[in-house]
């Protein structure tokens, strides 16, 4: 199927790995232009060598998204290097885990920073940009944590419900210049992340890695599909909202790509 997506030119933030990466690589095989934005250097910069080594157009540019002037660094190298923006996807994300009363007031910074903040910043930084051209797109990463709430995720969860009011809101805005705005939202999803994790504890703990096995068998009953994303889900569905020509009626929605844990 034709996406229509030769020649655009997307953003994807926190690309260095895990669903932003899956989302870059997707959007890089439509023929679209990537900017790989990262604060991981190695990581950004790995991913960008990857779709150019396959014939593909990618720039890295290293970005704190929480940094406004960052931010505009950013949208200024991609209008030079590429002229145009047509396509914002906002995928940086941290998180903290723990019970909310252990949670130090100081780590709520970063949760709301980079998942909240960071949305903020990047849409600020390129909407002005869209307007003029009448033109764009915009999909936020949320997490099936902020439409239900997560335990031991409060303030991530907060965030993200946060970054799904946004979009809805932002959608309504400036539909009216032909910019869509749309929210994909993962749950559980392992990426390379979480694999170097389950890797480094299997080496050094067995025990621990035991018991984690045991915990992941339940976690998985509790999707319908009995088993959890990977980051090529979500890429799949984020590069098809990106589409003008094949999504170009979507705004304002917010999608769940889940195997069934989240249904509302």
């Amino acid at each position: 199927m034709d996406l229509g997506l030769r020649d655009k030119v997307g953003i994807v933030t926190g690309a260095g790995w895990g669903i932003g990466k899956a989302v870059a690589v997707g959007l890089a095989e439509e023929g679209a232009k990537v900017v790989i934005a990262d604060l991981d250097e190695k990581r950004g910069a790995a991913a960008a060598e990857e779709i150019k080594s396959k014939g593909g157009q990618a720039l890295f540019v290293k970005t704190d998204v929480t940094s406004w002037e960052n931010v505009e660094q950013l949208v200024s190298a991609t209008l030079k290097e590429f002229g145009q923006i047509d396509i914002l996807v906002n995928n940086a994300g941290a998180w903290t885990i723990d019970f909310f009363a252990r949670i130090p007031r100081e780590k709520w910074a970063v949760d709301i920073g980079v998942n909240y903040y960071g949305t903020l910043n990047t849409c600020k930084a390129v909407i002005d940009h869209m307007i003029s051209r009448k033109t764009g797109c915009i999909v936020n990463v949320g997490s099936d944590a902020g439409r239900v709430g997560e335990p031991n995720q409060p303030v991530y969860s907060g965030a993200k419900a946060a970054v799904i009011g946004f979009s809805r809101a932002l959608a309504k805005d400036v539909g009216r210049h032909n910019i869509r705005v749309n929210a994909v939202c993962p749950s559980l999803t392992v990426g390379e992340r979480r694999l170097e994790m389950e890797e480094k504890m299997k080496q050094e703990n067995p025990e621990a890695y035991a018991k984690y096995e045991e915990q992941q068998a339940k976690v998985v009953k509790l999707y319908p599909l009995r088993k959890v994303g990977k980051p090529e889900d979500l890429a799949n569905m984020i590069v098809f909202v990106a589409s003008e020509l094949r999504a170009g009626h979507l705004t304002g929605q917010t999608i769940s790509v889940n195997g069934g844990y989240c249904m509302l």
